[in-house]
């Protein structure tokens, strides 16, 4: 099945959309050993030998897509700079995976893990507003003023950002929803208003809630949960 070559790229990890593009705009990409230099241009990864950079770009045959309770203390990346656990850890039978988005290393909760470029693009691209639900343990009692202060919002690297929703579940307790998901953004939020973050858990990322996953424990998404952010995507 043919497909624009930028595409192609993406769904195959090797770039996002855009750095796909680029690649095509450097001429880093022939197709049958013609160089291509238009993404639109149409391929069939299992008909047409495709190279990048001088490698012979082979289709992942078969998508994945897990969802995972991050442990506190891995980090988010496919390849290990030091000697800290990276989240593919807990995958060591599986190949090409990728977490979609981030984690910090002390934060748990909802993370996917996947093989589909092409998929994770549309999660954490801003353009699709996907919100990121998170629950805060904090070291105080929490206030209605608070509870105004997060509300209102910060400037985080000279750009404003606010919460959708701020809601107090338990006396020192909150669930914050965020949309763009800046680096950092929760912790520094609450920071700035002087509340010191005890836990931090992901527990929804768009149509997906965690549910009753236990720590370090991971499962498929099911067709329901994939169709959702194709819905979300259009």
């Amino acid at each position: 099945m043919k497909k624009r070559l930028s595409k192609i790229l993406a769904e195959n990890n090797i770039a996002s959309r855009r750095k796909a593009e680029e690649l095509i705009f450097d001429k880093k990409v022939k197709v049958n050993n013609t160089l291509v230099t238009k993404p639109q241009f149409l391929a069939d990864i299992e008909k047409d030998r495709i190279e990048v950079n001088g490698k012979i770009l082979k289709p992942i045959s078969k998508k994945i897509y897990y969802i995972i309770n991050k442990p506190k203390g891995y980090v988010c990346s496919c390849k290990r700079i030091t000697n800290e656990k990276i989240i593919l850890d807990l995958f060591p039978t599986e190949k090409r995976l990728f977490p979609v988005g981030r984690l910090d290393k002390d934060t748990t909760g909802l993370l996917i893990i996947t093989n589909d470029g092409h998929f994770a693009q549309k999660i954490i691209h801003p353009s699709f507003d996907i919100e990121k639900e998170y629950l805060v343990k904090v070291n105080k009692f929490i206030t209605h003023d608070d509870l105004v202060l997060l509300s209102k919002g910060i400037y985080i690297d000279k750009t404003f950002t606010k919460p959708t929703k701020v809601i107090k579940v338990r006396k020192n307790t909150l669930k914050i929803t965020v949309k763009e998901g800046k680096k950092h953004e929760i912790r520094i939020l609450c920071e700035k208003n002087d509340l010191e973050i005890l836990e931090l858990k992901r527990i929804r990322l768009g149509p997906l809630v965690l549910g009753n996953l236990e720590i370090g424990q991971y499962r498929f998404m099911n067709k329901k949960e994939l169709n959702q952010f194709d819905t979300i995507s259009k």
